[in-house]
């Protein structure tokens, strides 16, 4: 800006001017500053909190966190209906979990973390950041627990992927007589029905018959625990005893289901007893997706084509997947290709079946095309783990180091265990164990040694026993055995394989035995193609 002031004539004027100019611009931001505090101020908290509030249901996080800032730079003392929105934008801003417990530090200085409410919130927002040992010592520290309070814990316990907990918690609330609400038992069947438990599944389906539950707010959980099971006629039971037919939600899991159990007849027969939506279809082809399903998932793209739904990004974006899946990727191209305007799901879709199919090269190429300005559109988490995973398919190392590097450098994205892990499986295939343990190392001298994930220490591991590293193997080893609470049979088989592989028997023997006084039983190999 100085630069141009010789070409001004009289430049020590004009500068002396344009200086004071400057200082203007910025004494006025100061003051505008001021102001804003000063109408907080006049604004009572009742009226803030609810802003706080209207910010997060309209799913803007950010909004409320900034609005928090202010709030306590102009009046440093705020109450627990303050804290309780702002825990929810700090459970929605996964990629900044230290935000968390920064607000809930200041929750303990203030003394706003006492009561029911605020402690709930606290449970919730822990459990979605993936710390479970902090939502329970939070639980355990409620005074007056209440269902709300039980069906934090019991929620968290099934977000995680941690079933066995989740019903340990639904027996503790029987033992202590809670009450027992809608919302607990809908988390209760999605829980037998992830661990494909049938018949604890039944018996919640008999309390809720007999309890008298409303079977409308239940049903479509009811559903889906049945189609995971396999029981599609108890499902459709289920359905058809209630007189919900117009239930768009029930509806897609009911046809999802039949789907993904290859009862394709009643799927279709579904479908034509009413004019299909977009949601049906897309939920649909999901199901497709994962049976890899061609003939049905053709069948789904000529009724969205006869009823114009074509131009619905959602529905073309699993159209991509559909297609991509099932090895289809001409197909898949040319459903992109018509895209009117593309998302970066759209894009990523695009990706994930060059990738799946082994294209790596042609991966990166719509990967770079997407980054570019034109495009309009910013890669976001998803697309980098996409893009790493084509990466170690095809053995692009070069390409992996690049966009991993890219990440964060140029997008300001922050890596999770499975971008790590991704690229661990690149430097592994390139047999570049060095630069493998000095990420690791890294990880080490920012999480601690404790706080590494237990992933990493098995792609490490995976990656020593590529590559015959018998030290850092079996330190790598030791580190996956030391994590608490695994029951998967994977992680015994991957330890015992990698002593086999580096001649020590007695340990490959100890593996075995563990497996079995465990009750753990190793996965049966399948094709996708039988």
């Amino acid at each position: 800006m100085f630069a141009c002031l010789p070409r001004l004539g009289d430049a020590s004027s004009k500068s002396t001017n344009l200086l004071r100019r400057v200082s203007l611009v910025r004494n006025f931001a100061v003051h505008a500053h001021h102001v804003f505090d000063e109408l907080l101020q006049q604004r009572d908290l009742s009226s803030l909190n609810s802003q706080l509030s209207s910010y997060l249901r309209g799913g803007n996080p950010n909004g409320t966190l900034g609005l928090f800032i202010k709030m306590h730079r102009a009046s440093p003392v705020l109450t627990s209906h303050t804290f309780t929105p702002v825990l929810g934008a700090c459970a929605a801003l996964l990629s900044y979990p230290q935000t968390g417990r920064q607000v809930h530090a200041l929750m303990i200085k203030q003394g706003a973390e006492s009561g029911t409410i605020s402690k709930t919130a606290l449970i919730d927002m822990y459990s979605k950041l993936g710390s479970l040992a902090d939502s329970v010592t939070v639980f355990d520290s409620v005074v007056d627990k209440d269902v709300v309070s039980w069906n934090a814990l019991l929620s968290g316990f099934l977000r995680n992927g941690k079933g066995k907990e989740a019903l340990g918690v639904f027996a503790a609330m029987c033992r202590d007589k809670v009450t027992i609400s809608e919302f607990t038992l809908c988390s209760v069947v999605k829980t037998c029905a992830s661990l494909k438990i049938m018949q604890q599944g039944k018996q919640v389906h008999a309390m809720v018959v007999v309890t008298g539950r409303d079977l409308v707010v239940l049903g479509t959980s009811i559903i889906s625990f049945y189609s995971s099971v396999g029981l599609m006629s108890e499902a459709m039971k289920v359905y058809f005893s209630l007189d919900v037919h117009t239930d768009e939600v029930m509806l897609n899991s009911l046809i999802s289901g039949c789907i993904r159990n290859r009862v394709y007849k009643d799927a279709l027969l579904l479908m034509s007893r009413q004019r299909p939506n977009v949601r049906v279809l897309v939920s649909s082809l999901a199901s497709c997706s994962d049976n890899s399903d061609l003939w049905i998932g053709k069948q789904i793209h000529c009724v969205a084509l006869r009823n114009g739904f074509l131009m619905d990004s959602k529905l073309c974006n699993g159209l991509m997947d559909m297609y991509g899946k099932c090895g289809q990727i001409v197909q898949a191209r040319a459903v992109f290709r018509a895209i009117p305007s593309k998302t970066v799901v759209s894009w990523t879709s695009m990706i994930d079946a060059y990738g799946v199919n082994g294209d790596g090269v042609r991966a990166i190429e719509t990967f770079r095309e997407m980054c570019e300005e034109r495009s309009g559109v910013l890669p976001n988490s998803v697309t980098f783990l996409v893009v790493l995973s084509a990466c170690a398919h095809a053995g692009l190392v070069e390409e992996g180091k690049e966009c991993f590097g890219m990440m964060k450098d140029k997008y300001g994205l922050v890596p999770g265990t499975e971008h790590y892990v991704c690229f661990i499986d690149i430097l592994s295939k390139a047999g570049d164990t060095e630069e493998i343990w000095r990420l690791v190392e890294r990880m080490m001298m920012v999480n601690s040694d404790r706080n590494v994930p237990s992933a990493i220490w098995v792609a490490v591991l995976s990656a020593c026993s590529l590559n015959m590293d018998v030290t850092r193997g079996e330190y790598a080893a030791r580190k996956v055995m030391e994590e608490k609470g695994h029951e998967k049979a994977s992680i015994y088989v991957l330890v015992s394989n990698f002593y086999a592989a580096i001649g020590k028997w007695d340990m490959v023997e100890e593996m075995r035995e563990k497996l079995k006084k465990k009750g753990l039983v190793k996965a049966v190999g399948h094709s996708s193609f039988m």
